[in-house]
């Protein structure tokens, strides 16, 4: 039996996980190592594969735990880890974009065959078994003499509307392009060999905060020999369009490569009344077996084996059968392919026009901030919404985020990000010194109880403990009303309303968050902790999402299928009505109490999009949930984890719990408006104005 290939993961982000799926299903390959700068990330990936955790690449080289690695870090530090890697004697895998420049990725492959390793790039979808018979039948002529291609990438991009802001692929214009253009690109070129591009320009511009514009679609017109391109990225909230189109003198081929469907629409000899049935007949006999084999595929492998997990388990097993045979590299993943990818993607860049590629100068410092409020997770929806509240009302911030930068550009002289572990109670006290109130907005989405009372609860109390050793004078915890049982339309929910005693039946984001509470609300008891108790409800406006996951299940941006039957009203609050909750609970002399921020009764669910219809021309189609259906598919699902895929920690909501996320009962809102003198908007003609008409919902 030949040895397996030992393979490292550099970083442990989401990524990580399609890769190491991947790998466990490729012949003769074993992981046996994963590196990240967060040892816990590291950990949460190595653990269940019995691998070596490292938090550097030296590290990990030093080690010698194995031959390979697959770098799946941010695009700025790829070639510097892939050339440290290949002088070690390592075969790199570079997840795209390999580089941020052609010349630097002709450095990787400079480097590789100085090294005499293997590099190669992580052009995944060109694994993908349906794309393999859509190239085998267009080099066979199946599809007679290809003179046109339209290679698309349709998909919204919820970061540039609503967020987080300081991610790599906002950084810059361009990285937009070098995130999403090497999939398009990388089709092109293996289809059809060297791209010319002839044309590029941009459009649906959005503003980032600082006024900062960014591009949301892209247009490039190319030609290759005889046929031309047409490559089109759209951000916006689109139908998911991710399509390869050949048009040849015998047929039309369509894959959506983000389904696995080939379908190819042919003319055929019938006389010309039966022409059009029979060609249409043979489309629907198509696309009726692409979709009972993708069915079965997924329904035997318990859905893992879906299209994206299989595009990765191609190009998987094309590098690492030609690494263990020592045959040539596969070219669709080989470093030559990659330079020529980039090469490419450079061009495009160079013919838009420079106004596109712009970005606004930071504003200039005057002073250093001299913060009395600390925001935790002030990057996120809330926390944007809120630091910048904070601002106007004439206080400077401290926002504690991930990285190093946040989303204030234009208030350097406000706000301060300062970047700390929220595992580190030393670090989260000297971020508290000077600081009179902290609002804690963190959550954590954990997949097992476990790891809620070590990222979600544990987390909490660090702050509160922080907080207790800084001096801070008033804590703002936000909750949520997820945590309550919503599933009796006859009891009204009041602040004394109270979460269950066993909530073990809960889904786990409302266990952990009134886990939280409980533990907390001990803390004030006993050590009297200066705590305040936010739970806001549907947070809806400018910079939230069109895809609100509290309203229904999303597929894509045109169709929900809404929790219950989605008549009843639900708990809309306003961002803005949220944030001056907030505020206002700075001051209030209300330690130890909880507040629900649920706007006054507005809409239905059905009513939210009868509203977007009316005030955007947008129809979304809205299918009823039947929550018993749900909470039984759920238990299926329970059970084929637990005990086909042997998974642990994993739980199974109560039909209650499903219930709850119709928000069947209605809230009071009484306490907070007569304790924090908060008056949410009354009016639904405002309301609706700001939640949906002002909020750019769909991006334009």
């Amino acid at each position: 039996m030949p040895t397996p290939i030992r393979v490292g993961l550099i970083g442990a982000g989401y990524i990580a996980d399609w890769h190491a799926d991947a790998l466990r299903a490729t012949t003769d390959v074993k992981i046996t190592a994963v590196c990240d700068l967060s040892e816990a990330a590291a950990r949460a990936i190595a653990d269940p594969l019995g691998a070596r955790v490292f938090t550097t690449v030296q590290h990990l080289i030093d080690s010698k735990a194995c031959d390979a690695v697959h770098i799946l870090t941010p695009p700025n530090i790829h070639k510097d880890i892939a050339t440290q890697c290949l002088a070690a004697g390592l075969h790199v895998l570079v997840e795209k974009p390999v580089a941020e420049s052609a010349t630097e990725t002709a450095e990787i492959l400079a480097a590789a065959d100085f090294a005499g390793r293997h590099f190669h790039a992580g052009h995944n979808f060109l694994g993908l078994p349906s794309y393999i018979r859509m190239k085998a039948a267009m080099q066979a002529g199946d599809y007679g003499r290809v003179s046109g291609a339209e290679i698309t990438w349709a998909l919204p991009l919820s970061p540039l509307r609503s967020g987080p802001f300081n991610l790599w692929l906002l950084r810059q214009p361009k990285n937009l392009l070098l995130e999403l253009g090497p999939h398009l690109v990388a089709f092109a070129h293996d289809l059809f060999g060297e791209v010319e591009i002839l044309h590029a320009e941009a459009a649906h511009p959005v503003t980032l905060p600082g006024d900062d514009p960014r591009p949301q679609s892209f247009r490039i017109l190319a030609r290759a020999g005889h046929v031309e391109i047409t490559f089109t990225i759209a951000l916006v909230e689109t139908i998911d369009d991710r399509s390869v189109t050949l048009r040849g003198s015998s047929a039309r081929a369509r894959l959506d490569y983000a389904q696995d469907v080939l379908v190819v629409e042919r003319e055929n000899a019938a006389d010309l009344v039966a022409n059009p049935l029979r060609k249409q007949r043979e489309l629907a006999h198509q696309r009726l077996v692409e979709g009972f084999s993708n069915a079965f595929t997924q329904f035997r492998s318990l859905n893992t084996r879906n299209p994206y997990g299989l595009s990765f388990r191609g190009m998987t097993a094309a590098i690492y059968s030609a690494l263990a045979e020592g045959k040539p590299q596969d070219p669709r993943f080989s470093g030559q392919t990659a330079v020529t990818v980039m090469r490419t993607i450079d061009a495009i860049i160079a013919k838009l026009p420079d106004k596109v590629l712009q970005t606004a100068a930071p504003a200039v410092q005057t002073r250093a901030p001299k913060p009395t409020a600390l925001v935790i997770g002030g990057t996120g929806f809330i926390g944007r919404a809120l630091t910048r509240r904070l601002v106007a009302d004439g206080r400077d911030v401290r926002v504690l985020s991930r990285g190093k930068s946040g989303p204030f550009p234009d208030l350097p002289d406000r706000v301060e990000t300062v970047s700390a572990s929220l595992h580190d109670l030393d670090a989260l006290t000297a971020a508290m010194r000077g600081i009179e109130v902290v609002f804690n907005l963190a959550k954590s989405l954990d997949d097992t109880w476990a790891d809620c009372l070590k990222n979600d609860v544990g987390v909490a109390l660090r702050i509160a403990m922080a907080a207790e050793q800084a001096g801070v004078k008033r804590l703002i915890y936000t909750g949520t009303i997820a945590s309550y049982d919503m599933s009796d339309p006859n009891v009204q929910i009041t602040e004394d309303t109270g979460f269950a005693e066993d909530m073990t039946d809960r889904n786990l984001y409302a266990r952990s968050k009134a886990e939280c509470e409980r533990k907390l609300l001990e803390l004030h008891r006993t050590r009297g902790l200066p705590l305040v108790i936010a739970r806001p409800g549907i947070v809806v406006g400018k910079g939230g999402p069109l895809q609100h996951w509290g309203i229904g299940r999303w597929h894509g941006a045109g169709a929900v299928r809404i929790w219950g039957h989605g008549r009843n009203i639900l708990p809309f609050v306003l961002i803005d009505d949220v944030v001056d909750g907030l505020v206002r609970m700075i001051d209030a002399p209300v330690v130890g109490q909880s507040f629900n921020l649920v706007g006054e009764p507005m809409l239905s669910a059905r009513g939210y999009f009868n509203a977007i219809h009316e005030a955007l021309g947008a129809k979304i189609r809205v299918v009823p949930g039947n929550l018993t259906a749900f909470y039984a598919s759920d238990s299926v699902k329970y059970l084929l984890k637990k005990y086909a895929l042997r998974k642990q920690g994993v739980i199974r909501p109560s039909r209650a719990d499903w219930q709850s996320r119709a928000h069947f009962s209605p809230f009071i809102n009484t306490r907070a408006k007569q304790g924090l003198g908060w008056q949410p908007e009354h009016e639904k003609a405002r309301f609706v104005e700001k939640a949906i008409t002002n909020a750019n919902l769909f991006g334009f």
